[in-house]
Protein backbone atom coordinates (compact mmCIF):
# COMPACT_ATOMS: atom_id res chain seq x y z
CA UNK A 1 0.00 0.00 0.00
CA UNK A 2 2.81 2.42 0.86
CA UNK A 3 4.61 1.61 -2.37
CA UNK A 4 1.41 2.30 -4.37
CA UNK A 5 0.92 5.63 -2.60
CA UNK A 6 4.54 6.63 -3.28
CA UNK A 7 4.14 5.69 -6.94
CA UNK A 8 0.97 7.75 -7.18
CA UNK A 9 2.72 10.77 -5.67
CA UNK A 10 5.60 10.39 -8.13
CA UNK A 11 3.20 10.22 -11.07
CA UNK A 12 1.31 13.30 -9.85
CA UNK A 13 4.56 15.26 -9.43
CA UNK A 14 5.71 14.27 -12.91
CA UNK A 15 2.37 15.28 -14.43
CA UNK A 16 2.25 18.60 -12.62
CA UNK A 17 5.73 19.53 -13.88
CA UNK A 18 4.63 18.68 -17.42
CA UNK A 19 1.70 21.11 -17.28
CA UNK A 20 3.38 24.03 -15.57
CA UNK A 21 3.48 27.52 -17.08
CA UNK A 22 6.66 28.78 -18.70
CA UNK A 23 8.99 30.40 -16.16
CA UNK A 24 11.83 32.58 -17.48
CA UNK A 25 15.45 31.51 -16.97
CA UNK A 26 15.82 34.16 -14.30
CA UNK A 27 12.86 32.80 -12.33
CA UNK A 28 9.34 34.13 -11.92
CA UNK A 29 9.21 37.88 -12.40
CA UNK A 30 7.02 40.31 -10.55
CA UNK A 31 4.11 41.36 -12.80
CA UNK A 32 4.84 44.62 -14.58
CA UNK A 33 2.27 47.23 -15.47
CA UNK A 34 3.88 47.52 -18.93
CA UNK A 35 2.61 44.05 -19.88
CA UNK A 36 -1.03 45.05 -19.53
CA UNK A 37 -1.88 41.34 -19.39
CA UNK A 38 0.07 40.26 -22.50
CA UNK A 39 2.71 38.29 -20.56
CA UNK A 40 3.56 39.47 -17.07
CA UNK A 41 6.78 37.45 -16.88
CA UNK A 42 8.33 39.26 -19.88
CA UNK A 43 10.58 42.29 -19.65
CA UNK A 44 8.66 44.93 -21.57
CA UNK A 45 10.51 47.84 -23.16
CA UNK A 46 9.49 51.45 -22.65
CA UNK A 47 11.38 52.89 -25.66
CA UNK A 48 12.82 51.74 -28.97
CA UNK A 49 16.31 52.44 -27.70
CA UNK A 50 16.03 49.53 -25.27
CA UNK A 51 15.95 47.19 -28.27
CA UNK A 52 19.38 47.90 -29.69
CA UNK A 53 20.70 44.35 -29.27
CA UNK A 54 17.64 42.18 -29.92
CA UNK A 55 14.76 42.12 -32.37
CA UNK A 56 11.89 44.32 -31.23
CA UNK A 57 8.26 43.22 -31.37
CA UNK A 58 5.86 46.16 -31.09
CA UNK A 59 2.28 45.39 -30.09
CA UNK A 60 -0.27 48.10 -30.91
CA UNK A 61 -3.68 47.74 -29.26
CA UNK A 62 -6.36 49.57 -27.32
CA UNK A 63 -6.74 49.01 -23.60
CA UNK A 64 -10.10 47.24 -23.98
CA UNK A 65 -9.62 45.41 -27.30
CA UNK A 66 -8.37 41.97 -28.27
CA UNK A 67 -9.06 40.08 -25.07
CA UNK A 68 -8.97 36.75 -26.93
CA UNK A 69 -5.67 37.65 -28.65
CA UNK A 70 -4.26 38.84 -25.34
CA UNK A 71 -5.19 35.56 -23.62
CA UNK A 72 -3.87 33.46 -26.50
CA UNK A 73 -0.52 35.27 -26.57
CA UNK A 74 -0.13 35.37 -22.78
CA UNK A 75 -0.91 31.65 -22.39
CA UNK A 76 1.21 30.27 -25.23
CA UNK A 77 4.28 28.98 -23.42
CA UNK A 78 6.47 28.70 -26.51
CA UNK A 79 5.70 32.27 -27.61
CA UNK A 80 6.32 33.54 -24.09
CA UNK A 81 9.65 31.66 -23.90
CA UNK A 82 10.90 33.01 -27.23
CA UNK A 83 9.78 36.54 -26.40
CA UNK A 84 11.54 36.32 -23.04
CA UNK A 85 14.80 34.93 -24.36
CA UNK A 86 15.16 36.51 -27.80
CA UNK A 87 13.07 39.69 -28.10
CA UNK A 88 12.42 43.05 -26.58
CA UNK A 89 8.68 43.73 -26.51
CA UNK A 90 7.09 47.18 -26.64
CA UNK A 91 3.43 47.53 -25.66
CA UNK A 92 1.77 50.59 -27.24
CA UNK A 93 -1.82 51.45 -26.30
CA UNK A 94 -2.01 54.71 -28.22
CA UNK A 95 -1.60 55.33 -31.90
CA UNK A 96 1.75 56.62 -33.03
CA UNK A 97 2.40 59.77 -35.02
CA UNK A 98 5.21 57.92 -36.78
CA UNK A 99 3.88 56.74 -40.15
CA UNK A 100 6.72 54.18 -40.40
CA UNK A 101 5.12 52.18 -37.59
CA UNK A 102 1.87 51.83 -39.54
CA UNK A 103 2.99 51.06 -43.10
CA UNK A 104 -0.41 49.66 -44.12
CA UNK A 105 -2.73 51.67 -41.88
CA UNK A 106 -3.52 52.53 -38.29
CA UNK A 107 -5.57 49.58 -37.08
CA UNK A 108 -5.38 47.58 -33.88
CA UNK A 109 -4.35 45.11 -32.84
CA UNK A 110 -1.22 45.03 -34.95
CA UNK A 111 2.17 43.48 -34.31
CA UNK A 112 5.26 44.70 -36.14
CA UNK A 113 8.82 43.46 -35.93
CA UNK A 114 11.49 46.15 -35.85
CA UNK A 115 15.19 45.52 -36.21
CA UNK A 116 17.84 47.44 -34.25
CA UNK A 117 18.36 49.85 -37.16
CA UNK A 118 14.79 51.01 -36.37
CA UNK A 119 13.35 49.40 -39.50
CA UNK A 120 9.90 47.80 -39.60
CA UNK A 121 10.30 44.42 -41.27
CA UNK A 122 7.91 44.36 -44.20
CA UNK A 123 8.91 40.76 -44.91
CA UNK A 124 7.45 39.54 -41.59
CA UNK A 125 3.69 39.91 -41.81
CA UNK A 126 0.52 38.14 -40.74
CA UNK A 127 -1.89 36.30 -43.00
CA UNK A 128 -4.47 38.98 -43.77
CA UNK A 129 -4.15 40.92 -47.02
CA UNK A 130 -6.23 43.86 -45.76
CA UNK A 131 -4.18 44.28 -42.53
CA UNK A 132 -0.73 42.85 -43.05
CA UNK A 133 0.40 43.15 -39.44
CA UNK A 134 -2.89 41.99 -37.90
CA UNK A 135 -3.18 38.84 -35.81
CA UNK A 136 -6.09 37.10 -34.12
CA UNK A 137 -6.21 34.51 -31.35
CA UNK A 138 -6.30 31.68 -33.89
CA UNK A 139 -3.07 32.98 -35.47
CA UNK A 140 -0.61 32.04 -32.74
CA UNK A 141 1.08 29.55 -35.07
CA UNK A 142 1.57 32.33 -37.66
CA UNK A 143 2.92 34.67 -34.99
CA UNK A 144 5.26 31.95 -33.71
CA UNK A 145 6.56 31.27 -37.23
CA UNK A 146 7.10 35.01 -37.73
CA UNK A 147 8.99 35.28 -34.45
CA UNK A 148 11.26 32.43 -35.55
CA UNK A 149 11.74 34.14 -38.91
CA UNK A 150 12.62 37.42 -37.18
CA UNK A 151 15.26 35.61 -35.12
CA UNK A 152 16.81 34.18 -38.30
CA UNK A 153 16.77 37.26 -40.51
CA UNK A 154 17.97 39.66 -37.85
CA UNK A 155 21.63 38.72 -37.67
CA UNK A 156 23.57 40.95 -35.31
CA UNK A 157 27.10 42.16 -35.75
CA UNK A 158 28.98 41.59 -32.47
CA UNK A 159 30.66 44.99 -32.80
CA UNK A 160 27.82 47.25 -33.83
CA UNK A 161 24.71 45.34 -32.67
CA UNK A 162 23.16 46.40 -36.00
CA UNK A 163 21.60 44.45 -38.82
CA UNK A 164 21.47 44.93 -42.53
CA UNK A 165 17.72 45.34 -43.05
CA UNK A 166 15.90 44.81 -46.33
CA UNK A 167 12.75 46.72 -45.42
CA UNK A 168 12.01 50.22 -46.62
CA UNK A 169 10.12 51.32 -43.51
CA UNK A 170 12.91 52.93 -41.47
CA UNK A 171 12.13 54.87 -38.35
CA UNK A 172 13.75 58.29 -38.06
CA UNK A 173 15.78 58.39 -34.85
CA UNK A 174 14.18 61.65 -33.75
CA UNK A 175 10.64 60.22 -33.86
CA UNK A 176 11.31 56.81 -32.34
CA UNK A 177 10.70 58.06 -28.81
CA UNK A 178 7.42 59.71 -29.85
CA UNK A 179 5.58 56.39 -30.15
Amino acid sequence: MTRAAASLVLVLVALSSTFTKYVPKSGQRIPQSLSRGWGDQLNWAQTYEEALNKPLMVLFHLEDCSQSLKRALAHDDEIQRILDEDFVVLNVIQETVDQNMSPDGKYVPRIVFVDPSMTVRDDIIGRYSNRLYGYEAADMNVLLDNMKKAKKVLKFSPLSHRTTPTSTHSLPESTAAEV
